[in-house]
């Protein structure tokens, strides 16, 4: 959960965050996701607003720039009740921002995790609100693609969808060193999880599975890895143990087949048939203890402390993209954005993480952003769960070197001085269990180290510091570094081994590399780690991954 609400107050503003967004003076920071910040600011009438910024290495993406415009535009077109509007933007900018209008309320994910289920009553009004947010979502030619619990927030009047479509943007860009994708594995649709086309149907299928979390507290596909979820969604039949009976049309929802689902409007028919008294949002048609969550008022927010540096007040303007501007009594800011403590102050339409610190008034920070790299871990695994990959293993001798027009490998062979050794050992940092997909990579400088994919070749790239790769004849791990030892039984996997061993090659044959193999793997910028192969993904995934434990020594190569 990212900084928001806590005792009644704001988060107040670090010496990291700007004073001013556009025409927008921020009174408090309002919570962090994986694309950006989000900001309380007023409308000039007083009306409070939520800003949202995007990260600089993201704002240098030309495709993102380009995907987030787009669906930004298409975002402005949605005119529903129960969906969050866009208010104003500015995607030209040197740091690209939207505007939404503010509303405190847990999401559905809170509301669940800290009540349990909902009463049946709450998730017929839930389920209606959300399939008219979509009849409107839909209607402006727009798909959601990300419809999950946290994605729906619950008012005193009624739920409200947000950030519809602003996930296809992410598609164009490096969220996976980030932990954001676009997407969720549990509430995806087959469609989806298999990397083809979506259409208006993918979200009713997610409607579905939002139905089963609402009314029984857990996932349509249970829990698990990414990989194992996004299997039983193509492949399996959703648990829907516990749903009550009036809730069997549910299983119309999350039908494999897009054709054979319900309609939006359809679902909206359907819970009225199985209400026993007429859908009507009121006041009180969440549980108690959940409307409880819900502020009556609007907490007195708080900003960074008066200092020498203090800028003079920035007048506001009418918001651009709606100069007659006249927000809704209770509308809400999508919490794409970031999920702020206590209540989620929904944000607008994008996951966005705390940006670098960065001075006023240039948006520019203060240290040179990562170069930007392209999303595809959810992609390359969803697209991975397509088909079943029979893999054939070739018996074959070690492969030190694949004729892809590179360079020769001199330093292959064993010819450099050996390091000196040390008498003690610095502590390394750790990593289990991390899980490689096909075609991607990690760097030992991640912490922890997060596979990735920057479109490139992962084989080649700069940064692969070990990678899991397809070859011409096998799979392949190994290091662009070139300098991958396989240690022997006997060896102890420390650092003073790890230096003094120079037998190296570039990478293994999978086939090869039995289970419980260690090697010392030695990057290119000088970090030392010792690799442990924990296996590969069983021939039931349809998805092609390997797990490893990571130990790294930065810098301690020389």
């Amino acid at each position: 959960m990212g900084a928001g609400q806590q005792d009644g107050r704001f988060g107040e503003l670090g010496d990291g965050d700007p004073e001013v967004v556009g025409p927008y003076r921020l009174s408090a920071r309002l919570g962090a996701g994986g694309m950006g910040a989000v900001y309380l600011s007023h409308t000039p009438g007083g009306h409070p607003v939520a800003v949202k910024t995007v990260r600089p290495e993201l704002a240098e993406n030309p495709e993102f720039r380009r995907r987030f415009r787009q669906e930004v535009e298409a975002a402005q077109r949605v005119q529903g009740f129960y969906t969050a509007p866009v208010l104003d933007h500015d995607v030209e900018s040197e740091r690209p921002w939207l505007v939404t209008a503010y509303v405190a309320g847990p999401s559905l994910a809170e509301a669940v995790g800290r009540h349990g289920p909902l009463p049946l009553p709450s998730v017929l009004l839930l389920l209606a609100g959300i399939a008219e947010a979509l009849s409107a979502i839909h209607g402006a030619d727009v798909v959601h693609r990300d419809l999950k619990p946290s994605n729906v927030l619950l008012a005193a009047d009624g739920p409200r969808v947000i950030d519809f479509g602003i996930a296809r943007a992410s598609d164009a860009t490096a969220l996976t060193g980030t932990g954001v994708s676009p997407g969720t594995p549990a509430f995806m649709s087959p469609e989806q999880a298999a990397g083809k086309p979506v259409t208006p149907a993918s979200d009713v299928f997610s409607l579905g599975q939002i139905a089963v979390f609402a009314a029984t507290g857990k996932g349509a596909y249970g829990d698990g890895s990414a990989h194992a979820l996004l299997y039983r969604v193509v492949h399996q039949t959703p648990d829907l143990t516990g749903l009550p009976p009036e809730l069997a049309f549910i299983a119309r929802c999350l039908d494999k087949e897009p054709g054979n689902r319900p309609t939006p409007a359809e679902v909206i028919a359907l819970c009225q048939q199985a209400s026993p008294a007429p859908l009507r949002q009121s006041g009180d048609w969440l549980p108690a203890a959940v409307g409880a969550d819900i502020p009556t008022a609007m907490p007195e927010p708080h900003g960074r402390p008066a200092g020498p540096g203090a800028q003079t007040p920035v007048p506001h303007r009418t918001p651009a993209a709606h100069p007659a501007y006249n927000p809704p009594p209770l509308a809400y800011t999508p919490t794409h954005f970031a999920q702020p403590p206590g209540h989620a102050h929904a944000q607008a339409p994008t996951q966005f993480p705390a940006h670098a610190p960065a001075p006023r008034p240039s948006w520019r920070p203060p240290h040179p952003p990562p170069p930007p790299r392209r999303n595809r871990l959810w992609r390359g695994v969803a697209i991975a769960a397509a088909v079943v990959v029979p893999v054939a293993f070739w018996a074959s001798e070690l492969i030190l070197n694949l004729d892809d027009g590179s360079e020769p490998d001199g330093d292959r062979v064993g010819t450099e001085a050996t390091a000196p050794s040390r008498t003690t050992d610095p502590a390394p940092a750790s990593y289990p269990n991390i899980e490689i997909p096909l075609d991607f990579f990690i760097r030992f400088t991640d912490t922890p180290p997060k596979p990735m994919n920057d479109g490139g070749s992962t084989r080649n790239g700069e940064d692969s510091d070990f990678y899991f790769f397809q070859g011409n004849d096998s799979e392949l791990i190994g290091s662009v570094g070139r300098k991958v030892v396989v240690l022997d039984a006997k060896q102890q996997g420390t650092l003073r081994t790890c230096l003094e061993e120079t037998r190296f090659t570039r990478e293994l044959p999978l086939p090869q590399v039995a289970v419980g193999t260690r090697m010392c793997v030695r990057s290119k910028a000088g970090h030392i780690a010792l690799i442990t192969y924990k296996g590969r993904s069983p021939e039931s995934d349809l998805s092609r991954y390997v797990t490893v434990d990571v130990a790294v020594w930065k810098n301690a190569g020389g």
